[in-house]
């Protein structure tokens, strides 16, 4: 459950410890040359000059490449189109005729056998239900067709993830617990022998999954994990010791992806330790578990604490290699928030169908609530925010289906929107229904509580939007160093450099030079799609002022950063449904018209946004209430609480 995306910093090759409750941190006045953020999958990492950025799945690449990826792009102040436009489809009719095979049983069970409030009741999926969704296949997924699962791919799973984000996310943790991360380390890392052995009992349900990353001490900083492997004295084994907390599954599961210390020789015979990844049985013996957590919401879903003692892990069960960790890690959870923006978009259209229920039969005044103006926002807003969520599932499901490899900056910006947009229509449903929506029965009340935890694990989003800046930033950071190369030979690279003044001399006074998205859209788009590539030029030139104002010093600069991750975060919204609705318009569709009307509201409205955290991030007046804001924190913090004299003396 609360498996909280690790972020490492790296100086050189010595480990930085930063504070459980610091972010980021990279120390003023270090010894770095060079600074620059390699997120790789979601891990952040500070790299002196000598290092060089690794290509991993879901990975950076290297400086001389040039990525496909919209969100790095965009940091450029470039639009690249290759995965957006046109909007990708990836089924086949033979992939959309098995898919739909799969959604009508799926949809019949959930509406007639499943009951989302005994679950909650009962803090635990029923028997009946979890046995019947061993018969529909929903533990494998994703699994090979040869090895005893489904073989779905990355989009046909989102949809059925959205089928049963909208009738139960208790449940919906705990099958995705189970395969969108509990075994998607052997999916995308194991041998062919960890496959074989582990992938069509989990498959079929007989044993169930749980991702054991996170521990008392380390949430967001991954790297002050304490649970050790240490090698046994014949080579054989590792010995396992310590603890994991908050583990969605831990008090079912009998496989364990597990994340450890290990001794690894460096290159220059010196013995470090490095995280790695191991697949643990709890048949090893060994491992133990606490009782189940009391938890605000998902309670249907089990969470536990989970204990290793002295558990001898065969070598061959070592995930990922020695010392690889890290990556596993990583590539886990980047692989799996696709799903989370699928399961919510989901969630959102059934309290929309509550509210919009409720808005239309409700008489007050002598006529239905749905006319009244503050109603119709309401609805419209909680409309707009459904379909950018369905927009991105879905293009980074597509995107992943035919073959990116660099999505990292897409999946975390679907997470954080779809969990806090997901939260808002929630709330406002809530509202809609008035005293009815808070009612146990109405199911409203679950679903609000249920939703809260979404904005916190598998990455918070507080860190999430350090991770969309900070990587962004960073392959920005490449093309400001090779404008600096050039500047040292200002004879030989005269045309880049005349090409780079006019380019900025032309944005300081307001005139566009940047890219065009029109040649790409339906041409009734042509006004949001001018707002979207000014955006996108605005931004672009936002990062590369920041650049050369904080230099590596940008990463203290969290107030700054913020406000770029919303900045992107919006315009890979405008994206997605401009892309979405251009096709709906090509195609014809019977909602064009409507889709043409939110995609109208949401890219004038986040083009103002976007001017507003844009310009924050620049602003020195906007900087000296970041000072502020952060000299209250301090004292508030320093206090224990509220520092304010009461205005009564007492």
């Amino acid at each position: 459950m609360f498996r909280t995306t690790c972020y490492l910093i790296r100086s050189g090759s010595h480990l930085q410890n930063n504070s459980r409750y610091t972010f980021l941190r990279l120390r003023r006045g270090s010894q770095l040359k060079q600074t620059c953020f390699a997120g790789a999958s979601t891990q952040v990492q500070i790299q002196n000059s000598k290092s060089t950025p690794k290509s991993d799945k879901g990975s950076t690449v290297t400086a001389s490449e040039e990525s496909k990826s919209f969100g790095m792009n965009l940091f450029r102040g470039k639009i690249s189109t290759e995965e957006i436009l046109p909007f990708p489809e990836v089924l086949t009719p033979t992939q959309a005729e098995e898919l739909q095979m799969l959604l009508d049983p799926c949809a019949k069970f959930f509406e007639e056998k499943n009951d989302a409030l005994k679950n909650d009741a009962l803090e635990k999926i029923d028997d009946a239900t979890m046995e019947g969704l061993k018969e529909l296949g929903a533990f494998g997924l994703q699994v090979p067709q040869h090895l005893g699962g489904l073989g779905l791919n990355n989009t046909q799973y989102a949809r059925l993830g959205e089928i049963i984000g909208a009738h139960d996310l208790g449940l919906s943790i705990t099958l995705g617990a189970h395969q969108s991360i509990g075994f998607k380390g052997i999916l995308l890392f194991g041998n062919k022998q960890q496959k074989e052995k582990y992938l069509p009992l989990l498959a079929a349900g007989k044993t169930i999954a749980a991702f054991c990353l996170t521990e008392p001490t380390s949430g967001s900083d991954a790297s002050s994990i304490r649970t050790q492997a240490i090698p046994s004295p014949d080579g054989k084994h590792y010995i396992l010791n310590g603890s994991k907390i908050w583990i969605s599954n831990g008090g079912l599961a009998e496989i364990f992806t597990v994340f450890a210390q290990t001794p690894v020789i460096s290159d220059d015979g010196e013995t470090k330790n490095k995280v790695t990844a191991f697949i643990v049985e709890r048949s090893f013996g060994g491992v133990s578990n606490g009782p189940s957590e009391k938890k605000m919401g998902i309670k249907a879903s089990n969470t536990t604490e989970v204990f290793f003692e002295d558990v001898k892990v065969p070598v061959e069960n070592v995930l990922g290699g020695v010392g690889g960790g890290f990556k596993v890690a990583m590539n886990i959870l980047n692989n799996g928030r696709f799903g989370m923006a699928a399961a919510l978009s989901g969630t959102m259209k059934s309290c929309i169908a509550k509210a919009v229920e409720h808005a239309g039969s409700r008489s007050q005044f002598g006529r239905t609530i749905s006319s009244f103006g503050a109603i119709q926002e309401k609805i419209a807003r909680m409309t707009m925010l459904q379909y950018v969520t369905e927009s991105m599932a879905y293009m980074l499901s597509a995107n992943m289906d035919q073959g990116s490899t660099e999505f990292q900056i897409e999946a975390a910006i679907s997470k954080v929107f779809a969990s806090e947009a997901a939260w808002y229509c929630a709330d406002e449903a809530i509202q809609v229904l008035g005293g009815m929506g808070f009612m146990r029965e109405c199911g409203l009340e679950r679903v609000l509580r249920d939703i809260r935890i979404f904005r916190i694990f598998e990455g918070t989003n507080d860190i999430l939007r350090l991770f969309v800046a900070l990587t962004g930033i960073q392959y920005a950071g490449r093309s400001l160093k090779q404008l600096q190369q050039a500047l040292k030979n200002p004879a030989a690279n005269m045309g880049t450099l005349l090409g780079v003044g006019a380019k900025r001399a032309r944005r300081m006074v307001g005139i566009s030079s940047g890219p065009s998205l029109i040649e790409h859209v339906h041409p009734d788009l042509k006004e949001s799609a001018d707002k979207t590539a000014r955006a996108v030029e605005e931004f672009g030139g936002t990062i590369e002022d920041l650049l050369m104002k904080f230099n590596k010093n940008i990463v203290e600069e969290q107030f700054v950063l913020k406000r770029v991750a919303d900045s992107a975060i919006d315009i890979y919204a405008m994206v997605s449904v401009l892309s979405r609705t251009s096709r709906s318009l090509n195609k014809n569709l019977a909602s064009k018209e409507h889709e043409k009307l939110i995609c109208d509201v949401w890219c004038d409205e986040a083009s103002e946004r976007i001017k507003q955290n844009l310009s924050q991030a620049s602003s020195t007046k906007a900087h000296k209430n970041f000072e502020k804001l952060s000299k209250i924190s301090k004292q508030v913090v320093t206090h224990g609480g509220t520092y304010a004299v009461h205005p009564i003396g007492f």
